[in-house]
C-alpha cells in the first residue's frame, strides 16, 4: 500500500470510530436538520467545515500555530452544544434557511476541530520527511469519512420522516436534545 493510501485509510477510519465521537457529533448537529432535498446547501456547509479543519489542521502540523490543546478540547464540545441549540430555533416549513447555519459560522468551527485533529496527526507523522502528501490523503480520509456519516444521518432522517407520523420539528428537537445530552459531560470534564 502507498504512503497516500495509508494516509487516506488513516483519514477515513479515524473520522468513523467512537475516538471521534466529538467529531461525528458535530457533524451529526449540522446535519440532522436536512433531507436530501436539501442535499446542494449541505454538502457546501460540510465543505465550508473541512477547509476550515484542513486549513488548522495544516498549519497546527508543520508547528506554524502553536494552541493550548486543553482550551481547544474544551472549544469542541463548545462548537457542538451551539451547533445543537441552534437547532432548536428550527422551524418546519418550506423556506428553513433562515434556520440552518451559516458557511462562515460552520467555517469557523471547522477551524477548531482542524486544531483537535493536529496533535493526533503529529503523531502519525513524526517520521515523515515531507507532510503535504500525508496532510493530503488524511484530510481527503476525514473528508470521505464525513460524507459516509453525512449519507447516513440524511438516509435515517429522510427515513424517519417518509416511514413516521413524527414531525420534523420533533425529530430535530430530539436529535438536538440527545446531542446536548451527551456533550454537557464532555464540556464539564473538559474546563481548562
Amino acid at each position: 500500500m502507498s504512503n497516500f493510501q495509508t494516509y487516506l485509510q488513516l483519514g477515513f477510519q479515524h473520522i468513523l470510530n467512537w475516538q471521534a465521537l466529538d467529531h461525528l457529533l458535530f457533524i451529526l448537529a449540522i446535519t440532522c436538520i436536512y433531507t436530501w432535498s436539501d442535499i446542494k446547501h449541505l454538502l457546501w456547509l460540510v465543505t465550508a467545515f473541512t477547509l476550515g479543519h484542513s486549513i488548522t489542521l495544516g498549519l497546527a502540523t508543520i508547528g506554524w500555530i502553536t494552541v493550548n490543546a486543553a482550551w481547544i478540547e474544551f472549544l469542541i464540545p463548545c462548537t457542538i452544544m451551539l451547533s445543537a441549540l441552534i437547532n432548536l430555533t428550527f422551524k418546519d416549513s418550506k423556506r428553513q434557511n433562515a434556520s440552518k447555519l451559516p458557511y462562515y459560522t460552520v467555517l469557523f468551527f471547522g477551524l477548531i476541530h482542524g486544531l483537535g485533529f493536529s496533535n493526533y496527526l503529529q503523531s502519525l507523522l513524526g517520521k515523515e520527511s515531507s507532510i503535504f502528501t500525508p496532510l493530503l490523503a488524511f484530510n481527503i480520509g476525514l473528508e470521505l469519512g464525513q460524507l459516509v456519516v453525512v449519507s447516513a444521518v440524511l438516509l435515517v432522517t429522510t427515513t424517519v420522516m417518509a416511514f413516521s407520523r413524527i414531525k420534523r420539528i420533533h425529530y430535530v428537537y430530539v436529535i438536538s436534545g440527545i446531542i446536548i445530552g451527551v456533550v454537557i459531560p464532555m464540556l464539564l470534564e473538559r474546563i481548562p
